[in-house]
């Protein structure tokens, strides 16, 4: 399958859109979504579920696909979770809070960080995402809105919780089923319930196993059955919207390309995630030039972009601010085709993956948005 690259119908909403979207429902407000008044809403985030992944294999998921119209979909830039469930939270682009990727090249310290799960000493959840949460800002202003986060107990004290979820009532539970069962729960008990309910298993299901795999199938199968076990239980007065942070390509281990001399000359470090590589550059090193050697090498399977070209393209936000800029890369390589890129001494675990999203392709990039519940 040839992904289909920058085919967004104009005016799409993106996942900064949603929560602020659903704060206005909740107040009775009318906002650019127009979704009706409610008393409370739950925003289900399955991992990695992309739009064309849901549109082709839709029979298997008929609960959650009912009522669903093409046009309902969202953008999610870049491609990966640390920055799509980031800017689902804080209602703003990456380049306003900060987690730009996957991965980044600290500068000033010199070392790798990992923004989904490496996070340790110089990573202060509470000042390395720029921004406040929506749900901060409801408990801020008093707001008579109850924000609930139902995750895995796994994820209740990680990194990316505290700086992406801040605000939110933590409650864990192990699987699907259970965890839309307490989410519906949290909707009988509470006055004005707003839910974030996140799904990691078909994520993890595409990155071992393939998007088209047997394996991601039943976990979609399984999401299905969760999904019609809340609509179920949820009172009539609770909306709910169901999207994802990203989509995903399935990755032929034989499309790996590794970047060599001299692409390599000047480079003190190369980060991101394996289709979307952030290359960051020594001290006094020209980008443009070194850039144009990647544009020779990979102009037809990639976007290349020098820093302040990915930044005037809007795709970061319409400001970027000053920490984020500085995380991006001095060089930023994006996949057009089905490839993905490493660089020397990288974890050999992500060559192993067989999902893989992160650049600009629809596939990664859009999602369904799904209306149910009392926003049907």
């Amino acid at each position: 399958m040839e992904p289909i690259v920058f085919n967004r119908p104009e005016n799409t909403p993106t996942l900064a859109d949603v929560l602020p979207n659903c704060v206005a429902a909740m107040q009775g407000e009318s906002g650019s979504l127009g979704l009706p008044a409610v008393r409370g809403v739950v925003v289900v985030l399955v991992d990695g579920l992309g739009e064309s992944l849901l549109r082709t294999r839709g029979g298997h998921a008929r609960f959650t696909v009912r009522g669903w119209q093409p046009e309902e979909i969202a953008v999610s830039f870049p491609s990966t979770t640390v920055a799509g469930i980031t800017s689902l939270m804080t209602g703003a682009a990456a380049g306003a809070h900060g987690l730009v990727g996957y991965s980044i090249w600290d500068r000033r310290n010199g070392e790798y960080r990992n923004q989904l799960s490496g996070w340790g000493d110089g990573m202060d959840p509470a000042t390395w995402q720029l921004r406040s949460t929506v749900f901060e800002s409801l408990v801020a202003e008093r707001a008579p809105i109850s924000p609930v986060v139902v995750s895995t107990e796994d994820y209740r004290n990680s990194g990316l919780t505290q700086a992406a979820l801040r605000g939110g009532a933590y409650h864990g539970a192990e699987t699907m089923v259970e965890r839309a069962e307490l989410a519906a729960q949290l909707c009988r008990k509470l006055k004005r319930p707003l839910v974030y309910l996140y799904h990691a298993e078909l994520d993890q299901a595409g990155h071992k196993h393939g998007s088209e795999s047997g394996t991601w199938l039943e976990k979609l199968e399984e999401l299905d059955y969760s999904v019609a076990q809340l609509l179920d239980q949820l009172p009539e007065d609770i909306g709910v919207l169901i999207t994802a942070d990203h989509g995903m390509i399935d990755i032929p281990h034989a499309d790996q390309i590794d970047f060599t001399p001299p692409l390599l000359d000047g480079v003190v470090a190369i980060a991101g995630e394996p289709r979307l590589r952030h290359i960051y550059l020594e001290d006094g090193v020209e980008a443009n030039a070194l850039a144009q050697r990647y544009r020779d090498a990979e102009g037809e399977r990639a976007w290349i972009f020098t820093r302040d070209e990915l930044v005037a393209t809007g795709l970061y936000g319409a400001e970027v601010a000053a920490p984020a800029f500085e995380r991006l890369g001095d060089i930023v390589v994006a996949a057009r085709d089905c490839v993905t890129y490493f660089g020397p001494e990288m974890p050999a675990s992500m060559r192993l993956m067989v999902g893989q999203h992160g650049s600009l392709t629809n596939e990664e990039t859009i999602v369904p948005l799904i209306r149910h519940g009392a926003f049907r």
